[in-house]
């Protein structure tokens, strides 16, 4: 029987897998898994904070998994092909898998923000950034970084 956690409890991650190319980009941010946390398989949870300035992700789409966004805490920007819309604390947004709206969080407010992003996991799934050379395909149970021609990165 699972025991619930404080989300704030599980360890943080702030590195990026993403070449360091687009990480540059990005800015900092930090993570919490919380769906790895109860061994959850089929969906993904992560609780993100990204300080002023920074960015969830590159704009992105997934050809097979569904995303659901909520905010849980400050303002963040939406961008995605319909521009740019603030999102605040109570605000969601979700994404159907399929659907080529390339998307991505930016915080330009003057304080750190908090989201909760699910999804599916999708074993077929490919991430495909609009805006450069990437896309994210699945090598098995790991994701690998590769160009939109195929070629993998050199991570």
């Amino acid at each position: 029987m699972p025991e619930p956690i404080v989300a704030t409890s599980i360890e943080t991650t702030s590195d990026s897998l993403a070449p360091a190319i687009f990480k540059q980009k990005m800015g900092p941010a930090e993570g919490r898994n919380l769906g790895d946390h109860f061994g959850l398989t089929r969906m993904g949870v992560r609780m993100e904070t990204l300080p002023p300035g920074s960015m969830s992700a590159l704009r992105h789409w997934h050809s097979h998994s569904d995303e659901f966004i909520y905010v849980l805490e400050g303002a963040l920007t939406l961008v995605d092909e319909a521009g740019g819309r603030l999102i605040q604390a109570g605000g969601c947004v979700g994404f159907k898998g399929g659907d080529d709206n390339g998307h991505h969080l930016v915080n330009h407010s003057g304080a750190s923000a908090t989201f909760l992003v699910a999804g599916t996991r999708h074993v077929k799934d490919v991430v495909t950034y609009p805006d450069g050379d990437l896309a994210w395909r699945q090598d098995g149970e790991t994701w690998r970084p590769v160009h939109r021609d195929g070629t993998p990165y050199q991570v």
